[in-house]
């Protein structure tokens, strides 16, 4: 289980625990809050397709699935 503070996620970087279609490293690149300043949802984008993804930011939580920075 990853901690992550979700106000620190933007442009930090990660890597797919099993990446699918050569796409392995991750970008956070935006936040979207609630009304109140509160961290909903994140986009992540591959490195090597800039494909973007829109997901909860609590999917970086599962340390099967993602791991911090680009290993």
């Amino acid at each position: 289980m990853n901690r992550i503070n979700p106000s620190k996620l933007l442009l930090s970087k990660w890597t797919a625990a099993q990446p699918q279609n050569r796409e392995k490293h991750f970008l956070v690149t935006e936040l979207f809050r609630d009304e109140e300043g509160t961290v909903l949802e994140i986009e992540l984008q591959a490195v090597l397709t800039n494909r973007s993804e829109r997901v909860e930011w609590q999917v970086l939580k599962s340390s099967d699935t993602w791991l911090p920075g680009w290993k």
